[in-house]
């Protein structure tokens, strides 16, 4: 009897001590899903969990101190162009003065320059330093990659892509600014290649993570996912695409005029 009862014991003991081992294992993986570090055990906030980014360094400034930055040269940039659209001698091709729309217009541009060329042109010069680098574009970056950490391992989609627009669009965006402050013939021209540029790079942009599932991002979160994503670059979706309507029609209307032009020519 006494046997009986050691054997049941032990029997218990083994249960238990299995339990005990599949509880260790559930609660570790219950934590290493919930923290940021990844399982190889380098620490960092980004998605998937799994995540190789080697040399990463954590950002030493806070997210406020980033987008504080941001924020006010692009609003630096918009505030001085609208001053500067709506000077005496800034005029539309008409002679009269800009209006609201056509100063946003060109307030847009100046801060895609802004964007496009220093924001966009550091990721395209140091994007494979940017995990470990503490400069503050380089901080700025790894703060967006929380968002979509594509940026921060180097997809070559997102080189690419941020490549073309930093060196392009940054550039022609500029140009447009003074194409229209200086009332240029070929300014629609400008605005219509820009914003079919801008256009294009946001739906593949937008297209290559879906097809990844979302899988760099947390999805659903409001502030990575929703505002840093979504919100940031679906801007680069709607106003383009206004851009080159409006692009359009006036494109069209000087060719109607050139056609009746030569039509009355050749009377």
């Amino acid at each position: 009897m006494s046997a009986h009862f050691s054997r049941r014991i032990e029997n218990w003991n083994t249960a238990l001590a299995s339990m005990k081992g599949q509880l260790v294992t559930c609660l570790t993986d219950w934590q290493m899903a919930k923290s940021p570090v990844r399982a190889a055990g380098v620490p960092h906030p980004y998605w998937p969990r799994d995540l190789s980014i080697p040399g990463y360094v954590a950002n030493d400034r806070s997210m406020h101190e980033i987008l504080s930055f941001l924020f006010s040269v692009s609003g630096l940039f918009l505030l001085s162009t609208w001053v500067l659209t709506g000077r005496k001698w800034a005029r539309d091709g008409r002679g009269q003065e800009f209006g609201v729309a056509r100063r946003l217009a060109i307030c847009w541009f100046a801060v895609c320059g802004f964007i496009h060329g220093v924001i966009e042109g550091w990721f395209s010069l140091y994007y494979d330093v940017i995990p470990s680098d503490q400069s503050f574009l380089s901080q700025l970056w790894k703060e967006y990659s929380r968002g979509d950490s594509r940026y921060v391992i180097a997809d070559n989609f997102t080189v690419c892509m941020e490549t073309v627009t930093a060196w392009f669009w940054g550039p022609l965006s500029l140009w447009t600014v003074f194409a229209f402050l200086a009332n240029k013939p070929c300014r629609f021209v400008l605005q219509l290649m820009v914003s079919l540029g801008q256009l294009y790079g946001a739906v593949l942009y937008f297209y290559t993570e879906h097809r990844d599932g979302y899988s760099h991002s947390q999805m659903g979160h409001p502030l990575y996912f929703w505002f840093y994503f979504v919100f940031m670059n679906i801007l680069w979706i709607i106003i383009p695409l206004v851009l080159i309507l409006d692009a359009w029609r006036h494109l069209q209307q000087a060719q109607t005029h050139t056609d009746l032009a030569q039509k009355e020519k050749t009377n």
